[in-house]
């Protein structure tokens, strides 16, 4: 298993770096122009002189080696000297933000609690909600709980985040009044008060994006349950005497939770990532917020430092998936 981990990472860091160059070269193809959002009133000197200061006048494989240089060597080496007390003392500039001109990382650090707070909070809700849902409705086929899941499942596929999010606002906050109906991103947890308020302003986005995983993960884990319980396995166990719950959760469960975790874990870069829709609905100031902001701006450092963040976390969770197979399958070897 160690020498199968270790030839993975190795082998992930051609495929990183070539991600990282499609990624820089398609923002070079973009239409936009960091300087396009500047005043008019700006004379054209002005704005090469900008242009050239934000490293804008070196070619394009100077920039991508600068580039890789900030992100691996340092932007690592800046957060370990803070780690422990020192001083940071290479010369090599940080990652910059073309539009606020402070560091991508430390940006990225400001807004990833919120991103956590609410996207992935719905993600666990709706993994945990999912897996039970697809058990059951996999277990009584065709039943009346089988069937309520399946229509669940399909809202939540048909209908669009922009859609949800603006109908529990007019439900929840106009019509009701029971919650907030834009996320206070200034808020602090200090007391029970406040804690009580964080949840409250959770809940719609939440919902709403949990909707989303949940329709996906139980539709998968239903129909994995539903392939293991015809195999020949299931009948033996049966046949020997052994509980129905023994069977469903020690056997079938396991198998079946093979194919579901890739879903499962291809998904936790998304979390990351941002919900871009919600986070605007819900006025979260979160990373998929930040992301729509960089786009516009046409904020390279920005985009390219974000994207090529979820690239890394995809490499890993695939990583991650397939560890995982050899401990839910005895029969997987890596060796």
């Amino acid at each position: 298993m160690l020498n199968y981990t270790i030839r993975r990472l190795v082998l992930s860091i051609p495929t990183l770096l070539f991600i990282a160059l499609v990624i820089f070269l398609l923002l070079e193809l973009a239409p936009g122009d960091p300087m396009g959002q500047m005043p008019l009133t700006i004379p054209d000197d002005v704005k090469q002189r900008m242009r050239e200061a934000l490293g804008l006048g070196e070619p394009w494989y100077t920039r991508f080696y600068l580039w890789l240089y900030q992100f691996f060597i340092v932007e690592p080496q800046y957060w370990i000297d803070g780690i422990f007390g020192t001083n940071f003392a290479d010369g090599a500039q940080r990652i910059i933000s073309f539009q606020s001109r402070s560091p991508v990382f430390d940006t990225i650090a400001e807004r990833l609690p919120q991103t956590l707070w609410v996207v992935g909070m719905s993600y666990v809700v709706g993994v945990a909600i999912a897996l039970p849902i697809g058990i059951i409705s996999a277990y009584k086929q065709y039943s009346v709980f089988d069937q309520a899941g399946t229509f669940v499942s399909m809202i939540g596929f048909s209908v669009p985040p922009f859609f949800s999010g603006v109908l529990v606002i007019v439900i929840f906050s106009v019509q009701l009044g029971w919650l907030p109906s834009i996320y206070d991103t200034t808020h602090q947890v200090v007391d029970w008060e406040t804690f009580k308020f964080q949840l409250q302003q959770m809940i719609m986005p939440v919902m709403v994006l949990a909707l989303q995983t949940t329709a996906q993960v139980s539709r998968y884990m239903r129909a994995s349950m539903l392939d293991n319980l015809g195999q020949d396995y299931v009948r033996t166990a049966r046949a020997k005497g052994m509980s129905e719950s023994v069977v469903v959760m020690r056997h079938v469960l396991r198998n079946s939770m093979i194919p579901v975790v890739t879903v499962i874990a291809l998904g936790i870069p998304s979390i990351f990532g941002g919900a871009i829709i919600t986070e605007q609905v819900f006025k979260v100031n979160g990373l998929g917020q930040l992301l729509i902001l960089a786009l516009q701006g046409a904020d390279i450092p920005m985009v390219m430092t974000i994207t090529f963040l979820l690239a890394v976390l995809i490499v890993l969770m695939n990583l991650i998936a397939d560890i995982l197979y050899g401990v839910l399958d005895p029969r997987i070897r890596y060796d």
